[in-house]
Order: C-alpha cells, then structure tokens, then sequence
C-alpha cells in the first residue's frame, strides 16, 4: 500500500485524506519537513496560496519540496496547488515551486461567491466528473511535454506533465474519487519503478 502525504499547513486536508483513504491508500498529513522522507506521493491542497507560500518559506518546506520533486515522487495540486505548482503565475515575477511548466492564472473564474460546479470531461476518465470551482485558477499555457486532462468553457483546468498532476477545482470536495485515484496511480507506478 501506498503512502500518500497531504500538506498539512492550510486548505482542504482533512478532505483529501479521506480521499486517498477511499482509494485504498494510506494517507498522512505532512506539518514537518522530515515526513517527506516517510511518502510516496504529495498532493498540495486548495486553499489560499499567498497564505500558503508564506508557511512554506516559514517552515522551511521550499527546498525539501523541491528535492521531493528531484526525486522523481510525484506530486498533485489542486486549485492553490496548482498554483504553488506552475513555473509562471500570471501577475507575478516568480513562481512559487516552479515544478510543472504550466503558466496559471489566479482566481480566473471569480470570486468566491462566484463559484460553481460543472461536469468535466476528463482524459482517462469514462464518465464525467463533477469539478468543483472556489475562487480557481485555470492554466493559459501549457510547455511541450504537458498533457491538457481537461477543459471548462475553453479554459484548461486540468493537465499531466510526467510526476505532476494539477487541477483547478477540488476533487476532494465530492464523493467522486477517481480523480485522486489517478493520482494514487501514479504514486504506484512511481513506486514499482
């Protein structure tokens, strides 16, 4: 069994670990640099990512996430995630992680009393998924080796790029599992190799 860690410093963990949980992984909230050493996998959370990258550089998480990343685990964000993810954020100098060669936009669709749910057809899926959209982001452009998952009124809101997977809307919110359960795929390809 696979061991999926959620960072744990703020955003949606308690649902994304009883996610991974119904896909049949074990899932471990991450608060300290050291767990890293201790999964297999990471999914980065919705949430806010300003407030977010502030308690990365405070607990000093931005280094040990990139080595994370170096070493080939493949990591998942969702909505801030994603965010925390891309190597461009549109409006802003530098990227946070930098990780998956995406350029992504915040709050592209909205505030928060802008949000909505809409049916998804998503690569890899045989049914549509029901995303659900709280003050999302959505990728404007995608690098050569990234592959677009899926797309909402000719916005991308879901791509693949080798060990990353990124999303605009929170597959945690629903009861709908499979699109965590593509990620745990990953992690268990990563982890035969």
């Amino acid at each position: 069994m696979v061991t999926v860690g959620v960072l744990g410093l703020q955003g949606a963990v308690s649902e994304h670990v009883r996610s991974i949980e119904a896909c049949g992984a074990k899932a471990v909230v991450v608060k300290k640099v050291e767990q890293l050493e201790d999964i297999d996998g990471l999914i980065l959370p919705g949430g806010e990512s300003t407030t977010m990258r502030r308690l990365i550089d405070r607990y000093g998480f931005m280094e040990p996430l990139k080595s994370f990343a170096a070493s080939g685990k493949p990591l998942f964000g969702t909505c801030a995630g994603l965010i925390l993810l891309a190597k461009e954020v549109v409006g802003y100098e530098n990227p946070h992680l930098g990780l998956m060669d995406v350029t992504v936009e915040r709050n592209s669709f909205g505030r928060q009393v802008d949000s909505f749910e809409a049916d998804l057809t998503i690569k890899g899926l045989d049914k549509p998924f029901v995303g659900v959209f709280i003050r999302a982001p959505h990728v404007v452009k995608v690098g050569e080796g990234v592959e677009v998952l899926a797309e909402h009124d000719g916005r991308i809101v879901a791509a693949r790029e080798g060990q990353f997977l990124g999303c605009s809307f929170h597959p945690e919110l629903t009861d709908d599992h499979r699109f965590t359960e593509l990620f745990i795929n990953m992690v268990n390809i990563a982890v035969a190799v």
